[in-house]
């Protein structure tokens, strides 16, 4: 039974919103973690990416059996993969290791216990659930958001001239 996605808040955990990037930062994966985390804060456009998630990943299956990873962990893994244009191999090891990624993920701890793990075929079977199709609906959506921040920022600069 998948999720959308329920973050565990605890001592020991990282909120999404709370996450911190470098902003001279100049890596296409910083860029991507920190879009990422816009998606996942602004509830309306959240809810359209969770609908067409669910639309794609759940429709068909029953809500029984394990839990898998959620939502939110293949969309990130997916993206990331996408954009960086990488394979499951590495994919694997940044989303064990890397601190910024396991943060948007929402598996990073800060008592340097391991947290969650993720194995290879895991990774591979949840990735390959969202096809192109299903990323460019999303991108569309991230793309109206992105004009619409645009445009707000843009009104808000010139009103004041």
């Amino acid at each position: 039974m998948r999720k959308r996605f329920e973050q565990q808040l605890s001592i020991n955990g990282v909120a999404i919103n709370e996450v911190k990037f470098n902003p001279k930062d100049r890596h296409q994966l910083g860029r991507l973690l920190k879009g990422l985390q816009y998606l996942f804060i602004t509830a309306d456009l959240s809810e359209q990416i969770f609908t067409i998630l669910e639309d794609k990943i759940l429709s068909g299956k029953q809500a029984t059996g394990r839990q898998g990873m959620s939502l939110w962990e293949i969309l990130v893994l997916s993206c990331v993969k996408l954009n960086l244009n990488t394979d499951y191999d590495f994919l694997l090891d940044q989303s064990n290791h890397h601190r910024k990624l396991r943060e948007i993920l929402g598996v990073a701890r800060t008592d340097y216990l391991p947290g969650k793990v993720y194995h290879l075929q895991t990774v591979i079977d949840n990735v390959e659930l969202l096809d192109l199709e299903t990323l460019d609906k999303i991108n569309k959506l991230v793309v109206e958001a992105g004009h619409g921040v645009v445009k707000k920022n843009w009104l808000s600069n010139h009103r004041l001239l």
